[in-house]
């Protein structure tokens, strides 16, 4: 699977002769494979530069381009100007979201053509899945929901927020995953309270709640989720504020669906919150598009008056964080169609109490 022909479609629209991709994210999307390359992509004639560690597995895997091993004598500057000379390349779009500035400067002052910003072509065609990437995402999703259902068999009061962490990622790399999306995040009890905390060597204990988020990467492609868990019986407050987060997120996943703004969506699930009075607790964003990475473009905040496009994949991760009492998130991801949305994401949203 890769995206060269889609890209090459693009490229008159955005002016440009040829696109530049060198980032990972951008090498992956386009070649379907990550090589430390580089790819040249032209109306008609695409081509994709590595060394010496992948070019046996590239020959097997890349499709639709011509690959040249890059050595000592001729290293990727040398095989792009090569390409820009063979294809009579003027303007030469480029990743300006991942390029160093030297490695723009030195290709500014070596290249017979003009380097044009085109990290928008790249996002814009990544920020609607296709039908294979999302089979890919759905199957992540499944390995991450299983890893759920096993963490919640796991759990013991007395557990490190570090060993619940490490139970997680274990059982995702043995249900088939190829890495993490992310680190972890396991925070229990005050820590709760830290939306990007780290796990550490504290103990769960009952009475508290405990916040998971992780996701692992299969096929090149991300899931993510959050589920927060309640060990022992929780009191009202806890139970108020999770019903309150959990409302939220339903109302957000209604409003959900393509041609809709972004900040539409966070407004919605943000409302819920606010009414309940816990408006000042809520600080982050709605949710943002996630595929090769983790984090990409479209996002669901306040920030984004465009209209999402069919076809983004868009967590709905609304939270509650009282600083130093506890915390609450709940996390799926959705597919946005023309109707609505579709949520991958299976394991329950009910408060499940250990």
């Amino acid at each position: 699977m890769n995206h060269l022909k889609q890209i090459a479609a693009k490229l008159e629209e955005f002016g440009l002769d040829a696109m530049l991709v060198t980032s990972q994210p951008g090498e992956f999307y386009a070649a379907g494979f990550h090589g430390e390359g580089a790819v040249v992509i032209a109306p008609n004639q695409c081509r994709y530069f590595t060394d010496s560690r992948y070019i046996e597995a590239a020959e097997k895997t890349v499709a639709g381009a011509a690959i040249t091993m890059t050595t000592t004598a001729a290293p990727h500057k040398a095989l792009i100007l090569q390409a820009i000379q063979d294809l009579g390349i003027r303007k030469l779009g480029f990743e300006e979201e991942y390029m160093t500035v030297s490695t723009f400067n030195e290709y500014t002052k070596d290249f017979p053509c003009q380097l044009l910003p085109a990290q928008k072509l790249v996002n814009g065609l990544r920020s609607s899945k296709d039908p294979e990437e999302i089979a890919l995402m759905r199957k992540a999703q499944e390995i991450t929901d299983q890893a759920f259902s096993n963490i919640c068999k796991f759990i013991q009061p007395g557990m490190s927020e570090q060993e619940i962490a490490a139970k997680l990622q274990y059982d995702m790399l043995l249900l088939g995953a190829e890495k993490m999306s992310f680190d972890p995040i396991v925070v229990s009890g005050p820590n709760g309270s830290l939306p990007h905390g780290v796990p550490g060597d504290k103990p769960v204990q009952k009475g508290e709640f405990i916040t998971m988020d992780f996701g692992c990467k299969y096929g090149g492609y991300c899931s993510d989720m959050t589920r927060t868990v309640a060990l022992g019986e929780p009191t009202d407050e806890m139970r108020k504020v999770y019903d309150t987060v959990l409302q939220a997120q339903l109302a957000g996943i209604a409003v959900t669906k393509a041609g809709v703004p972004g900040r539409d969506i966070d407004a919605a699930a943000r409302k819920v919150i606010e009414s309940a009075g816990y408006g000042a607790y809520f600080g982050h964003g709605y949710g943002h598009s996630l595929g090769i990475e983790i984090h990409e473009s479209p996002n669901a905040n306040s920030r984004n008056d465009k209209p999402l496009p069919a076809g983004a994949c868009v967590s709905a991760e609304p939270g509650i964080y009282l600083p130093g009492r506890f915390g609450v998130r709940i996390e799926d991801v959705t597919i946005l169609t023309e109707d609505g949305c579709i949520d991958i994401t299976k394991s329950p949203k009910e408060l499940i109490i250990l």
